[in-house]
């Protein structure tokens, strides 16, 4: 199973997030999500925003964050990158110019978020990117409809609030089953609330094709060694 681990493009500086990344590769991580700061980030936690911000403080400038993608995949190319922007994002870069970047340099794994509606989200897919989608433990009808008419992976939220779970689905392994079984073959990649191997090894039984670590190994920057022993441990739990 895939390990998934998120990277704060250019915090604490460009320079240090690509040697971050080399720690992630290091470490045995499969799949670095790496994100381009949104100047409006408003579906993260106060922790990730922070990291956007100061981010953006200390560089403004997208293509400089375009260029440290290209270097972070040229330093690592055991290493899938799947891109994490928010349409304010894309609309500042410009459609064609980020979607001219990702299928010209191969990073067709998209994480698209905050839209406004469709309409760039569908330019972005008749330029052969792969737009994930999200769906809520809860099973909401829209999101599994979405999910089959997506073309890219199955973000699937790995955990819920007893409250939140869907009766008819009350464990991963049931919502990833009922996904499977209504026809969506691609990818389901599981994350919110991964945080420790046993939950990594957790969305394996479940089904899952991978799971995504964040804050567990975003607050490791400072502790290179602690950060790769991290990964090594979720990779162990995996059977590898």
């Amino acid at each position: 199973m895939k390990l998934i681990c998120y990277l704060s493009n250019g915090y604490p500086t460009l320079e240090e997030s690509a040697k971050i990344a080399g720690m992630y590769a290091e470490g045995g991580c499969d799949i670095i999500e790496i994100d381009l700061p949104s100047r409006n980030p408003y579906l993260e936690s106060e922790y990730i925003s922070g990291r956007m911000a100061s981010a953006l403080q200390a560089c403004d400038d997208y293509d400089r964050y375009m260029e440290n993608i290209l270097r972070i995949k040229a330093e690592n190319p055991g290493v899938h990158m799947i891109v994490l922007s928010y349409e304010n994002t894309v609309k500042e870069i410009g459609v064609e110019k980020f979607a001219d970047f990702c299928v010209n340099n191969e990073l067709k794994d998209l994480i698209f978020v905050g839209l406004c509606d469709d309409t760039i989200k569908n330019q972005l897919i008749e330029r052969g990117l792969r737009v994930s989608c999200y769906v809520q433990f809860p099973m909401h009808p829209e999101e599994i409809a979405s999910a089959q008419d997506s073309n890219g992976f199955v973000y699937m939220q790995a955990k819920a609030e007893p409250e939140k779970i869907n009766p008819k689905f009350p464990t991963l392994a049931d919502c990833i089953q009922h996904l499977r079984s209504i026809g969506i073959d691609r990818e389901i990649y599981c994350g919110v609330g991964v945080s420790t191997p046993e939950d990594f090894k957790m969305v394996k039984q479940s089904g899952g094709d991978g799971a995504f670590v964040g804050s567990t190994v975003l607050k490791l920057y400072d502790k290179p060694e602690e950060l790769k022993a991290t990964i090594r441990a979720f990779k162990k739990a995996d059977g590898e």
